[in-house]
């Protein structure tokens, strides 16, 4: 059984077992599926700051904290019991690719020439990681929702703006992998 675990889950296995969350949410508790909002919620909890935003009664939203807590203690075992300790397995013309920028290392989940410690001090590490994870924010909160509530949910209770936010999220990263990507790896 934990071999089973350990492996990549075919397309058709885990999408419909991720789709089946929202009609579970739906059904079980009248609750969306998503996690940016989570952030809204810490800070309502935490912050004794009279901001208009975070006045509301955060403690309906309860059961978000937990199923965010879920993800980050799931993800904490996944990594330390159910690791594949198997290298990458990545397209050889993207491996090609990315050794023109000098990223060769594959030997964990992210490449340790993109993402590490010593990185994040170097301008194209720190615009990265800190002004990427400042992007995904600010776009998470001016879309009102992330990838997961927007795609998955959104999408599922057939919203428009949820349609319209999903396609541009698609081709941000399409931009941004094929055009941005390049360029800060050249700094």
């Amino acid at each position: 059984m934990l071999e089973i675990i350990k492996q990549p889950w075919p397309w058709y296995v885990a999408g419909p077992l991720i789709g089946l969350t929202v009609p579970a949410l739906l059904i079980l508790g009248n609750k969306s599926f998503g996690i940016s909002s989570s952030l809204r919620h810490v800070c309502a909890m935490c912050v004794p700051a009279k901001i208009p935003f975070f006045q509301y009664d955060w403690k309906k939203e309860l059961w978000n904290m937990f199923f965010v807590l879920g993800i980050f203690f799931g993800g904490m075992i996944a990594v330390t019991f159910l690791a594949n300790t198997a290298p990458v397995q990545l397209n050889p013309s993207l491996v090609k690719e990315l050794s023109i920028y000098g990223v060769t290392d594959f030997s964990s989940l992210v490449p340790v020439e993109l993402v590490s410690w010593n990185k994040l001090f170097t301008l194209p590490g720190f615009t990265m990681m800190v002004g990427g994870g400042f992007l995904v924010g600010f776009g998470a909160r001016y879309a009102g929702g992330c990838t997961s509530g927007h795609a998955i949910m959104g999408l599922a209770t057939l919203q428009w703006p949820s349609l319209v936010a999903t396609i541009c999220f698609m081709i941000g990263g399409f931009v941004m992998a094929n055009w941005i990507l390049p360029f800060i790896l050249m700094m």
